[in-house]
């Protein structure tokens, strides 16, 4: 083993020299790393070994799957779409080929609160106790989940409210504003409820922030017979699909077209 690292050591050195051919002269660069020229010739016509030819394959996977996200994947979600690929490759070794090609995820943006769930009004129970799997939901239009989240512009915040069905993932009304009152979240049901028209019976599950508790949203609910459900103060999971949906729109679409027109997000 030993062996094999002192090889692998001596051919980190040669690939650098190679690297800088245009720049030093390659006696210069040999004495300076302490390997010898004629060494370095002999790898140079050396046939690349069987691991080489395995990473350049594996880097050439790996550039295109964070293509793909919009570079905005890190190695963990880029072996997980190689492993879709059935390409077998360990985790570490993808995190240090991704390295070596500067392949990194975009960081992620700054927190801001769109959730205030200090206030008065009536609390609804949790009727959806995190049963998320679609395959769990009867049918479409049977249970919705909605949240807010926000978007950064130029000119500042824009807020983005959506309901989505849980059956189909798919986002059935939304409402963009900057503002983050109750207008907000009651225009994405509203068009929710005008796409749909679904039946008595509906779940429609939200956190406990003031723009869902409020008296105009639980009308609203009530006019057509949903049943609200709320998550437990605090906790992101009891809403995780909602948290899901905003997380791919936000980090996986909107940070590489904010950045194209020069938007820090």
């Amino acid at each position: 083993k030993s062996g094999s690292v002192l090889r692998e050591g001596v051919a980190v050195k040669y690939a650098c020299i190679a690297q800088h051919l245009r720049e030093f002269r390659v006696r210069l660069m040999c004495r300076v790393l302490q390997v010898s020229p004629s060494g370095f010739y002999a790898w140079r016509t050396r046939p690349a070994s069987a691991r080489t030819q395995r990473d350049q394959q594996l880097k050439t996977k790996i550039r295109l799957a964070h293509a793909h996200s919009r570079r905005t994947y890190g190695a963990p979600r880029v072996h997980e779409e190689l492993k879709a690929d059935h390409e077998r490759v360990a985790k570490k070794r993808v995190a240090r080929l991704m390295q070596e090609e500067g392949l990194a995820a975009r960081p992620k943006r700054r927190y801001v609160i769109t959730t205030d769930s200090r206030h008065a009004h009536p609390i609804a129970p949790n009727h959806l106790h995190r049963a998320f799997d679609v395959n769990g939901v009867q049918a479409i239009d049977r249970v919705w989940v909605a949240d807010i989240t926000y978007i950064p512009t130029g000119e500042g915040f824009l807020y983005l409210a959506v309901v989505l069905d849980l059956a189909s993932r798919r986002a059935v009304g939304w409402a963009m504003d900057d503002t983050l009152e109750a207008t907000l979240p009651l225009g994405a049901l509203r068009m929710a409820i005008v796409r749909r028209c679904p039946a008595p019976g509906l779940v429609h599950h939200s956190d406990r922030g003031c723009q869902y508790a409020c008296g105009d949203y639980q009308h609203l609910l009530g006019a057509h017979r949903m049943i609200p459900s709320m998550s437990k103060r605090g906790d992101c999971y009891d809403n995780a699909v909602m948290e899901s949906f905003f997380s791919t729109l936000e980090f996986e679409l909107l940070t590489q077209k904010l950045a194209e027109l020069g938007v820090n997000y």
